[in-house]
């Protein structure tokens, strides 16, 4: 058992657009009846929002499969500050990180030979996020061509993402792809998707 959660990461606002952005992006939702301005915090298990928006009348418009096909959902939660994104099921290391120089992928967690990081390998990433978080700018140096590019360059694969803004549908039927797609266009910058299981 477990409560799934599907979430939408903007992947380039900086933090002081984000608490706005994220006001006209909810306020959107609401007049299209996806959801309402009420909160819960029932079925919400968002790291770093404890209340998610309730579902609208018209929260299936939001999501694949015909109505009255799908199940009720839980809240919408809106994750406002720098932090990385992990879907998934507990993880908190990417499994691989690829320059965006020269597109080497380094390897961090060696599947199937190991399902934990390679502590000295996640390290110069680890902590380039970690100032990132705090700074908003921070480095990471390739192994491969030995040049440092910005953290939130690299490609961490799939699950693992960085950014000001994410959006956690807990319990939502999955996403339809045209309403990610209307998402992402009202963003204005390039979104991540991820799915997870809490």
């Amino acid at each position: 058992m477990g409560d799934f959660f599907e979430r939408i990461v903007d992947l380039e606002v900086p933090l002081q657009d984000a608490g706005p952005l994220a006001d006209r992006m909810v306020d959107w939702l609401i007049a299209e009846g996806v959801l309402l301005r009420e909160t819960s915090g029932d079925g919400v298990y968002s790291l770093g929002a404890d209340e998610g928006h309730l579902p609208g009348p018209n929260w299936e418009r939001a999501v694949h499969g015909a109505p009255g096909t799908t199940w009720p959902p839980a809240g919408m939660a809106v994750i406002v500050g720098r932090d990385h994104h992990v879907g998934g099921q507990g993880e908190s290391e990417a499994d691989s990180a690829t320059c965006p120089r020269c597109g080497s992928r380094t390897v961090i967690i060696d599947y199937p030979e190991s399902f934990e990081a390679d502590e000295e390998v996640w390290r110069p990433f680890s902590e380039a996020i970690d100032r990132w978080k705090e700074t908003g700018e921070a480095n990471a140096p390739c192994p491969a061509c030995h040049t440092s590019s910005p953290v939130t360059g690299w490609d961490f694969g799939d699950n693992f993402d960085l950014g000001a803004l994410a959006f956690d549908f807990w319990g939502w039927p999955p996403l339809d792809d045209a309403f990610y797609e209307e998402v992402t266009r009202r963003l204005g910058h390039r979104t991540a998707r991820q799915a997870g299981k809490f």
